[in-house]
């Protein structure tokens, strides 16, 4: 989800990347990728973050805006996951087309919103992930959650010599102001945040019986619990990063987002997160890589091949 609501860059009036034709797995994988950033996208009551009530702390972002941008991504998807799937190792080959196809993909992705920020932040956690799930997949290695996760680290973990010196980035410029490692710290480290706490908070929330929104809103708030969020040091500094973290943690204390007690807290939580303007977004972002990779270790194929075709349907009725 978008760090911040300014405009962030002179968005083209249109935009095509170059066509590529991607093959049915990349296609899947894909698919997968836009769904869970879609689903996340719908997900309600997210505390302070665009979800299917309204706007959030944001004033240049909706649901449809959100919507529209996740569906835009899909080729730049499939175009990460061939990659992945054609190159002969984890190497600086790898890193530097993943990272052209994540500009270019920013680029699509202002196209698509008039220059709003939405998934600057998707496009580099999910893009790894999904570029590492399809070199899993042609090497033949694990394809656990796990095993996903630490591959994207260590393309994470390689230089880009052609990636852009970036001015003004409003994640980049909190991480350097409190001391905090950001997205590219969680990346190389393959993610621990997603494999450590959220997949962990889903599995314990479905397994004492709680809907799936109910377990992925429990995995969002493990995330809040911990995660130094650049999005909300942007917007709020350490104040609403502390007010967030004691927040989430007394959510989950009081049971979770399923129980009385927890949505109590919750709706708390929303009200003080609207009241700083603060949205964590880095935690959306987080979250739609769990469900990313929940999805893809649950479902394998089959659920890929439904989740693009889900995305299809979807799609045309932006």
């Amino acid at each position: 989800m978008a760090g911040a609501t300014a405009r962030i860059l002179q968005a083209p009036a249109s935009y095509e990347p170059a066509q590529r034709p991607a093959s049915a797995h990349a296609e899947a994988l894909a698919g997968l990728a836009v769904g869970a950033i879609a689903e996340e996208a719908r997900l309600s009551p997210k505390p302070g973050l665009v979800d299917s009530r309204g706007n959030g702390a944001h004033a240049d972002l909706s649901l449809p805006l959100m919507l529209r941008s996740a569906h835009a991504l899909g080729p730049s998807f499939a175009a990460m996951a061939d990659a992945g799937l054609q190159a002969p190792r984890v190497g600086y080959g790898l890193r530097e087309q993943l990272g052209a196809l994540g500009r270019e993909a920013e680029a699509v992705m202002l196209a698509a919103t008039g220059g709003v920020n939405t998934h600057r932040g998707a496009i580099w956690c999910i893009g790894l992930l999904v570029g590492a799930a399809a070199h899993a997949r042609a090497a033949g290695l694990a394809a656990s959650a796990g095993a996903i996760s630490a591959t994207a680290g260590a393309i994470a973990s390689l230089a880009d010599r052609h990636r852009p010196v970036l001015t003004g980035n409003k994640g980049e410029l909190a991480c350097l102001a409190y001391g905090v490692g950001g997205a590219r710290a969680q990346a190389r480290a393959g993610f621990p945040h997603v494999t450590r706490l959220a997949l962990p908070a889903l599995q314990r929330s479905r397994a004492r019986g709680d809907t799936e929104a109910t377990a992925r809103l429990n995995a969002l708030l493990a995330l809040m619990s911990e995660l130094d969020d650049t999005c909300v040091l942007a917007r709020s500094g350490r104040p609403g990063l502390d007010y967030m973290q004691a927040g989430a943690r007394a959510v989950l204390s009081a049971g979770g987002a399923g129980t009385v007690a927890g949505r109590r807290q919750l709706r708390s939580l929303d009200a003080g997160m609207l009241a700083r303007r603060a949205s964590p977004g880095g935690a959306a972002d987080l979250l739609a890589a769990t469900i990313f990779l929940d999805r893809l270790s649950r479902d394998g194929t089959a659920g890929m091949t439904a989740a693009r075709s889900a995305a299809n349907n979807d799609s045309r009725r932006l």
